[in-house]
C-alpha cells in the first residue's frame, strides 16, 4: 500500500503512472522478487506441464502449511520451512513407487501419500506449537509487498541456481519427459533425471510460495507456462512465452493492484487467467483457420477434376 497519505491516481500520463509505481522502496523490491520468481516459474513450470506433474506441483505448494509452522515452532523464518519441507516433499515423491516416471496410477497414488501426511504433519505442528500463527492471509496467498531486500537476494540467488542447473540438465530432462523409454535406450539416467527435476521443483514452489503464498502458487508455476504451450509448442519459443507471460502478469498485477485497494495476489491471478484465456483463444482461432485452408485447398484440387471428368 503508498505510504499514508497517499493517494494514487492512474491517468493516461503512462510515464507519470510508472513513476508513481516506482516512488517507493516497497514497490521496487515487490517487482524484483516477482520479476525473479516470474522467470523461475515460467521455466519450471513448462516443464513440469511436459511432464505432466501438476499434481506434484500442487502437493510441494501445500508443504508451506507444515514448513511455516515447523518454522514457528523452531523459532526461525518461514522461508526455511517453506525450503526444507518443499525439498523433503520432492524427495519422498521420487522415492516412492511411481514416483521416478512411473505409471501414472502409481504416480497419483504416491503424490497423494504424500500430500495427506504433509497435511497431517502440519496440523501436529500447529498443536505443538500452542500459539498463534503468524499472519495466516500471508501465509496462504503471500505478502509481495512486505518483501525485504535479504529476501529479494534470496529469491535471484534461489533462481539463478535452479535455471542453471535446468539449462545443464535439459536435452537430456526433455527428451526423457517425452519419451522416456527412447531416453533409457540411448543411456540416459531417466530416474535420476526426474528425481532430479522434482527436486528442482521443489525449490521453485518453496520461492513462488513466498511471493504468491501456497494457495495461488499456481497463478505463475502453470498460467503462463499453459498459455506458451497454447501459443507454440517447439519447446525454445515455448520457454521463452512463458518467461515474458510471466513477467507481463507480474508487472501488470502489481501496477494494477498499486492504484487498487485489492492485493497484488487476486490481480496477478486475473490477469495470469486473462492471458491464459485469450492465448486459448487465438490457438482455437489459428487452427480454425488452418483447418478451412486445407479445406478449401482440396476441394480447390478436386474442383477441376470433377469438371475434367464431366
Amino acid at each position: 500500500m503508498p505510504a499514508e497519505g497517499a493517494n494514487p491516481t492512474l491517468t493516461w500520463n503512462l510515464a507519470h503512472d510508472i513513476s508513481q509505481v516506482l516512488e517507493y522502496h516497497f514497490m521496487i523490491n515487490a517487482l524484483l522478487a516477482g520479476s525473479a520468481v516470474a522467470v523461475l516459474a515460467g521455466l519450471i513450470g513448462w516443464m513440469m506441464l511436459v511432464r505432466r506433474e501438476a499434481f506434484a506441483g500442487h502437493t510441494l505448494a501445500l508443504m508451506a502449511f507444515p514448513g511455516a509452522s515447523a518454522a514457528a515452532l523452531a523459532g526461525v523464518a518461514a522461508a526455511w520451512g517453506y525450503l526444507t519441507f518443499c525439498v523433503a516433499g520432492a524427495l519422498a515423491i521420487a522415492r516412492l513407487p511411481g514416483g521416478a516416471r512411473g505409471s501414472w496410477r502409481e504416480e497419483a497414488a504416491g503424490v497423494g501419500v504424500v500430500q495427506a501426511l504433509a497435511l497431517a504433519l502440519g496440523f501436529l505442528f500447529v498443536s505443538l506449537y500452542g500459539g498463534v500463527l503468524g499472519d495466516l492471509e500471508g501465509l496462504l496467498f503471500g505478502n509481495l509487498l512486505g518483501v525485504s531486500d535479504g529476501q529479494v537476494l534470496e529469491l535471484v540467488v534461489v533462481g539463478l541456481a535452479v535455471t542453471a542447473v535446468l539449462a545443464a540438465i535439459a536435452r537430456p530432462l526433455l527428451l526423457s519427459s517425452v519419451d522416456p523409454e527412447g531416453a533409457a535406450a540411448r543411456g540416459l539416467p531417466v530416474g535420476a533425471l526426474s528425481s532430479g527435476f522434482l527436486l528442482l521443483l521443489g525449490l521453485a514452489v518453496a520461492a513462488t510460495s513466498q511471493v504468491t503464498g501456497p494457495l495461488l502458487v499456481f497463478s505463475l508455476l502453470v498460467m503462463p507456462a499453459a498459455s506458451a504451450q497454447a501459443i507454440t509448442s517447439r519447446p525454445a519459443p515455448a520457454l521463452a512465452a512463458s518467461v515474458a507471460i510471466g513477467l507481463v502478469v507480474v508487472w501488470l498485477g502489481l501496477a494494477v493492484s498499486y492504484f487498487s485497494v485489492y492485493p497484488p495476489g487476486f490481480w496477478i491471478t486475473v490477469v495470469a487467467f486473462a492471458v491464459y484465456l485469450l492465448s486459448r483463444l487465438v490457438a482455437g482461432a489459428s487452427a480454425g483457420r488452418r483447418r478451412r485452408g486445407v479445406a478449401t485447398g482440396t476441394s480447390g484440387l478436386r474442383a477441376p477434376a470433377a469438371s475434367r471428368a464431366a
